[in-house]
């Protein structure tokens, strides 16, 4: 009897890894939200409208800081640049040589980036469900509990407690997509990472 108890142990035990509870995308991004209070990667944006025509893609580099600092930074094709210090948002597009400038509740309070770089409880301020995993990628789906968000849902994809897609329809039917990549979790980043100083000679707008 011993030796059949410790045989069924040794059993249970080779066949644990595949037992292993796998976490929900909701979990995933309670995680991601908990444990990661920095971060820096890349990124792919593309929006695809009705029509089924896809935009040119935007390609750059991110990062934040929670809660509420954060840079995305538009390489190709052309530069953008959208930084938050917490309190302020800019919006820099060097090609109009204009700043927009906005308080960041009035500009991300309901957004993909309050989801991402915000320290708040995800439901508070959306309508969370589950999606079907596919591609290796676990799903969830939220929705914005105002009708002024701006956009009607936004599905988040999470591995690995990292978030490596994100896919938001707007109002107008279009659906823009942002692929995550090379996240590196908890940097130590300067604190003029997120602070903008308007370049001379240019407009600025405050919203």
């Amino acid at each position: 009897m011993m030796m059949f108890r410790r045989l069924a142990a040794v059993a249970a035990l080779s066949l644990a890894p595949a037992m292993v509870y796998a976490a929900s995308a909701q979990e995933q991004l309670r995680a991601f939200v908990a444990t990661v209070t920095s971060a820096t990667g890349s990124f792919s944006q593309y929006t695809v409208n009705n029509q089924g025509r896809t935009q040119p893609a935007q390609t750059g580099v991110f990062s934040f800081q929670r809660p509420g600092k954060f840079k995305w930074a538009v390489q190709k094709p052309y530069e953008q640049l959208v930084v938050s210090d917490g309190r302020q948002v800019f919006q820099f597009d060097p090609d109009l040589a204009q700043v927009t400038e906005r308080k960041v509740d009035a500009a991300i309070g309901t957004s993909p980036a309050a989801i991402l770089f915000g320290s708040g409880s995800l439901e508070q301020s959306f309508d969370v469900s589950a999606l079907p995993s596919k591609d290796g990628i676990d799903w969830l789906r939220a929705k914005p509990r105002t009708a002024d968000a701006g956009f009607s849902r936004v599905d988040i994809g999470m591995k690995d407690n990292l978030p490596v897609r994100v896919e938001l329809l707007d109002s107008f039917g279009q659906t823009t997509r942002v692929d995550l990549s090379g996240i590196a979790a908890n940097p130590q980043l300067p604190a003029k990472e997120f602070q903008f100083v308007a370049p001379k000679g240019v407009d600025v707008v405050k919203m």
